[in-house]
């Protein structure tokens, strides 16, 4: 068995640039699609911390899917249009017990993605449970704890709705991941 040396290699302080310049932080914007209520959080990421910009839910009405797509999708490319983000974070659909809810969360989250193919975003997908991992440390938690801890993180002073905090607990999962890939490329690993 041969020993690696890769840490030998290893230099404090010389940071690739790309990675020099990703490290200064970058605009998440958290995405958590559903067909009636599609929540969003928006953060900036940087070496004090992630740092809370805006939350909210895109609500949908009217009884068609159709009409409920195009709400989705015109609220997401306004977010977009809005907020620039460097970065977009959304959670994996996964089946349940209910195929046609499965389906038409499918759905809205396609309508929520296509809406933000027209900047030069990268898209990243989380599942949930590694979301609630990521955030609360359990990938068990309930809302109510994903929701208390998104607080905490971000210093909010109010609450958020369940729908907002979800789509911040998204951004900020892919913001932790996010400082181990820089982490991992400082020290010259491959991600």
């Amino acid at each position: 068995m041969r020993r690696s040396t890769a840490w030998r290699s290893f230099k404090p302080g010389t940071m690739p640039p790309e990675a020099l310049a990703a490290a200064a932080g970058v605009r998440v914007l958290g995405l958590d699609p559903g067909s009636r209520a599609t929540g969003f959080g928006v953060i900036d990421t940087g070496r004090e911390g992630p740092r809370y910009v805006a939350s909210g839910a895109i609500r949908t009405t009217g009884p068609e899917l159709a009409d409920r797509l195009r709400q989705i999708y015109a609220g997401v490319a306004a977010l977009v249009a809005e907020y620039h983000p460097g970065e977009i974070a959304i959670e994996r659909v996964f089946v349940n017990r209910n195929p046609d809810s499965a389906l038409k969360l499918g759905q809205a989250r396609g309508a929520a993605l296509s809406a933000t193919f027209g900047c030069p975003a990268r898209i990243y997908e989380y599942s949930p449970r590694a979301v609630k991992k990521g955030v609360v440390g359990t990938g068990a938690a309930e809302k109510a704890q994903v929701q208390r801890m998104v607080g905490v993180l971000l210093a909010l002073e109010c609450r958020v709705g369940a729908d907002a905090a979800d789509a911040l607990a998204i951004a900020l999962c892919h913001a932790h991941g996010r400082a181990t890939r820089l982490a991992l490329a400082a020290a010259g690993h491959r991600t």
